[in-house]
């Protein structure tokens, strides 16, 4: 979290200018459509990787469809998880959180700018409306992104369960989806450093909805997961679990 709040220090005018035109933008959709506010959210994760010292490297662009609506499902590993994948797909996408924790100041005009999907997880009735919503905007061309970990402790680059229902809707849209691999994402917010840190972003092929028509949502997960679980080995393999012996003590503590 050091990072984190030397980034709110030093850049604190920056991001009380984007945080009150992102508000402006939010009350005012008939001066400011999609396009423009999502703009403006990748600008303010631009404030966020510089003065935070924090370089994305982002392969598979050419995977992601050029046209209509489709899910990226991302394995998950802190804060900057969603910051890193929308600041690599340059078009506008969505994303969908944690009711609560959605309300936090900045979150909350993040998503309100990029029109995202707030979860209850105590309100199964909000949960099926929300799911609803999403299947129709799917078949109406709109792009989101989940994570089916749902949450994230300190698994770093190994993976979580997926849950079963965040498949749902692309299941019942029936649109294509996007395997996302995200790598070291875990390092910009975690540990005491500030030193300069690199994230990657893979976008793997494209799962056709042909190819999971008819099978259940635990079937389609298991698909996904195999997919992300497969290419992450593979980072490893090149890699390691950790780019060094020091990166590996300080993100244990």
């Amino acid at each position: 979290m050091v990072r984190f709040y030397y980034i709110i220090f030093i850049a604190m005018p920056l991001i009380i200018y984007n945080v009150t035109k992102a508000s402006y933008y939010i009350k005012h959709p008939e001066k400011y459509d999609e396009d423009k506010c999502y703009l403006l959210a990748q600008r303010f994760i631009d404030v966020v990787k510089q003065k935070g010292r924090i370089d994305t490297h982002v392969y598979g662009e050419d995977h992601l469809p050029d046209s209509g609506g489709y899910v990226m499902y991302s394995n998950h590993q802190g804060r900057y998880d969603a910051l890193g994948i929308i600041g690599a797909h340059k078009k506008p996408c969505t994303v969908v959180m944690d009711y609560d924790r959605s309300l936090m100041p900045i979150s909350n005009e993040f998503i309100g700018l990029l029109h995202g999907k707030r979860l209850k997880k105590d309100d199964l009735r909000q949960q099926v409306k929300t799911i609803q919503e999403m299947i129709t905007e799917l078949q109406q061309g709109r792009k989101y992104l989940i994570f089916p970990e749902g949450g994230y402790t300190d698994n770093h680059n190994t993976l979580q369960e997926f849950h079963a229902g965040s498949f749902k809707c692309a299941q019942k849209a029936g649109c294509p989806i996007v395997p996302v691999v995200i790598w070291d994402s875990y390092k910009p917010f975690e540990g005491k450093s500030i030193e300069r840190v690199s994230t990657q972003v893979h976008f793997l092929e494209v799962i056709s909805p042909d190819t999971f028509t008819g099978k259940s949502t635990a079937e389609i997960r298991d698909m996904v997961r195999n997919k992300i679980e497969e290419r992450i080995n593979e980072i490893a393999e090149k890699e390691g679990p950790y780019n060094s012996a020091e990166d590996k003590m300080e993100f244990a503590e």
